[in-house]
């Protein structure tokens, strides 16, 4: 397992970052504990999750996550020995039930959340906080285009970062990062940063796969010029990269498990099609779906460690093993030659 350097921290990664927000929803206590022992015996040192897991979000299993992973922490004794990050949520989206929905990304929330996260995950630090969503309107979660007409009041990010800064300055975060964001997002916050000698942005969790490669127009370069390491969520688009749904398209999965509206860009027809296209060229060179998927992101040179979920431990087995995997020139000019044709149609 290699590890790699985030952003401009003094954090070492493991090319492998264990997502969790199947815990408490897909899977028991007593699941994630075994994942969460595998993951770190086969060198997976960086775990990540968020105070609004598991998904689908409701309010009867919210926080659920954290609170598995910190009776793991608690149990295991291996706080020291892993890089643990989380998220706060920016303002609802159609979740009240996170501190009763006044939850925007200003100093007096983004302080309760924290507190909150510290309990449940059983640790005085966390070595990433990071902010799940912007405050503002931007262009996210399916939405292609930025939308002025979507505008609202919002928290500016210098109001932001000046609590995460007091934080890292009070010892509670190691470092801070960015998810979801733009390239206008990001260098605000280096920019801010800065300009105020405040804490660095190190990280930036976008979603990053063979079907949304959106992060490589423009995210590419500011995120290199500005030292921010990509964190690289859902690798297999919500399992159409798993080959399962070309194969039974009621396969279980979070795409027959929850209702098409919790993840519509998922649902496309194109993309429906084009996941296609990648489990028969996977197959045709002797790989499976999900190993091509995965063995592009860990092969990328911008992506400094790729979030993998899985509900058992066949399926976590074969996720790190991609590591392992090795893309050749033929392979590589395959799959950019079906990008080409039908570009990010899941984004």
């Amino acid at each position: 397992m290699k590890l790699k350097k985030l952003g401009c921290s003094d954090l070492m990664v493991s090319e492998v970052c264990l997502g969790t927000m199947t815990f408490g929803e897909q899977n028991t206590e007593a699941e994630a504990h075994q994942q969460l022992d595998f993951a770190v015996a086969n060198g997976v040192n960086f775990i990540d999750t968020a105070e609004m897991y598991p998904v689908m979000p409701r309010a009867e299993t919210v926080h659920r996550t954290e609170q598995f992973i910190g009776s793991w922490i608690k149990q295991s004794g291996q706080r020291n020995n892993i890089i643990l990050a989380t998220k706060v949520a920016g303002p609802s989206r159609g979740m009240p039930w996170i501190r009763n929905g006044d939850n925007d990304l200003d100093a007096k929330n983004i302080r309760i959340a924290i507190e909150a996260s510290l309990q449940r995950l059983h640790t005085d630090y966390i070595d990433l906080y990071q902010l799940h969503w912007p405050s503002r309107n931007a262009p996210i979660f399916g939405q292609k285009e930025f939308n002025p007409d979507l505008e609202h009041d919002s928290v500016d990010i210098e109001a932001t970062l000046d609590v995460l800064d007091s934080l890292v300055k009070e010892g509670k975060i190691r470092h801070i990062g960015v998810s979801n964001e733009t390239p206008w997002g990001v260098s605000e916050f280096v920019k801010h940063a800065e300009r105020k000698q405040q804490a660095r942005i190190v990280s930036i969790q976008n979603p990053y796969h063979l079907m949304n490669r959106s992060y490589e127009q423009g995210l590419t370069e500011t995120c290199y010029r500005e030292q921010v390491g990509l964190l690289a969520y859902s690798p297999l688009a919500f399992g159409r990269l798993t080959g399962k749904y070309v194969d039974d398209a009621l396969a279980k999965g979070r795409l027959t498990k929850f209702p098409p509206t919790w993840s519509p860009r998922y649902m496309r027809p194109e993309v429906i099609t084009t996941s296609a296209r990648y489990t028969a060229l996977a197959r045709a060179h002797g790989l499976t779906p999900a190993q091509l998927a995965l063995a592009w992101c860990y092969s990328r040179w911008f992506v400094a460690s790729t979030i993998i979920g899985a509900t058992d431990l066949i399926q976590l087995e074969e996720n790190i093993r991609a590591t392992e995997v090795c893309l050749s020139n033929e392979l590589i000019a395959a799959i950019n030659q079906i990008h080409a044709e039908g570009a990010n149609p899941a984004q």
